[in-house]
């Protein structure tokens, strides 16, 4: 399946109150892979920057002056997003400006021209309740390298975004894996390593002998049978 991995900026928080896209990006992914296939445009919003806004990103509207607006670019978006599974961290955010600025220019809605939405921000928090899941911290839970990141730029963190994607989804990959490695001469080739089936060790004797003896002291500090007896004992009964 073709992926996209995708981000935008833009000159404030809501589509419904006029904001507009001033930056968009996307990489394509294919097989796991990034293609080197991509799309990354700067785009005038014909209305100001929300102060904040650009306190976040950098992106000023003097910089803008001379970019095309959407209406301009937004059928190439939508063409290059076609028929695409989308990688979003935080897909609301970007999915309700595409789907404004969509709507302004005739073209129809993400739910109509892509294959799917993938939200990073809904799976990292599944994943890792209770804890920061933004892209800076899960960039850090990764240990992936955001030294260059000094800003919020659609294009930075696209890039980022699918190195992050990439480890949340790790376990959806086959136990085998390939690795590239430099062949003599120069060349590069993979070298396949298969995990083997983990082998599991019964305890020995002696083994069984000690772990009883420390139960029996354990029965003994509780005045009763302690729980992991108890749980031995229903075990029998079952089996």
């Amino acid at each position: 399946m073709r992926q996209i991995i995708l981000d935008t900026e833009t000159t404030g928080l809501d589509p419904q109150q006029g904001h507009r896209i001033i930056e968009f990006a996307g990489l394509e992914m294919v097989g796991r892979k990034l293609t080197g296939k991509h799309l990354h445009l700067y785009i005038h919003p014909q209305r100001a920057i929300d102060p904040e806004a650009q306190r976040v990103h950098g992106i000023s509207l003097e910089f803008l002056e001379g970019k095309p607006a959407f209406a301009a670019v937004g059928r190439e978006i939508a063409d290059f997003l076609r028929d695409a599974e989308l990688i979003i961290h935080n897909a609301p955010f970007d999915v309700g400006f595409l789907n404004a600025e969509f709507a302004k220019v005739g073209i129809e809605p993400v739910g109509q021209l892509c294959a799917n939405v993938i939200d990073t921000l809904a799976e990292a928090r599944d994943m890792f309740p209770g804890k920061r899941n933004s892209l800076d911290a899960l960039c850090d839970r990764f240990e992936i390298d955001r030294s260059n990141r000094t800003l919020h730029g659609a294009l930075v963190d696209c890039e980022l975004l699918s190195e992050v994607y990439l480890w949340m989804t790790r376990g959806q990959e086959s136990l085998a894996m390939d690795i590239e490695v430099e062949l003599p001469g120069g060349d590069a080739g993979a070298i396949q390593f298969e995990r083997k089936p983990l082998k599991v060790l019964g305890a020995n004797e002696a083994e069984e002998a000690e772990h009883r003896a420390y139960l029996d002291a354990l029965d003994k500090t509780v005045k009763g049978a302690c729980v992991w007896r108890g749980l031995e004992q229903a075990a029998q009964a079952e089996g």
